[in-house]
């Protein structure tokens, strides 16, 4: 389970250090894509492996699901820690997010976002404001 929001840095060679907490579920293998949000995310193997199969198995004959799956797809890059528990963010990804310097890592329960700090800010002031208490909680049903 990944939880928790961590300042971090990409080095001139366009590797991330994974925050150590994070580390031991990526051993298998993990995967980097586009995020929805302007961000990107990094897939345990075998959570990208669940979002694969429901992904691969949208109809061909819908446009916007052909869309969505170039989308998913054509982005990903898979990769693997090396023994200091960094990963190589694509240039093509990390120009996508504007990634250069300092990131914001934050862990969402089965997969993880990297954040431009700017960019995180204004996302993490839209969750700030969002009245979780009236609408949040309704979606869950509570």
């Amino acid at each position: 389970m990944f939880l928790g929001e961590f300042a971090h840095t990409i080095d001139e060679k366009g590797r991330l250090t994974i925050p150590a907490k994070f580390r031991a579920d990526l051993t298998a293998g993990l995967v980097v894509t586009r995020g929805i949000d302007s961000c990107l995310v990094i897939y345990p193997m075998e959570e990208w492996n669940k979002l694969a199969e429901k992904v691969s198995g949208l109809p061909v004959t819908d446009r916007h699901a052909r869309a969505f799956r170039r989308f998913v797809f054509a982005n990903a890059s898979d990769a693997a820690l090396d023994k200091q528990g960094r990963v190589l963010i694509p240039p093509r990804l990390r120009e996508y997010a504007s990634l250069d310097g300092d990131v914001v890592v934050t862990g969402l329960d089965t997969h993880i976002e990297v954040w431009n700090p700017g960019a995180w800010g204004e996302e993490r002031g839209r969750v700030e404001g969002y009245d979780a208490d009236i609408e949040g909680w309704a979606v869950l049903g509570i």
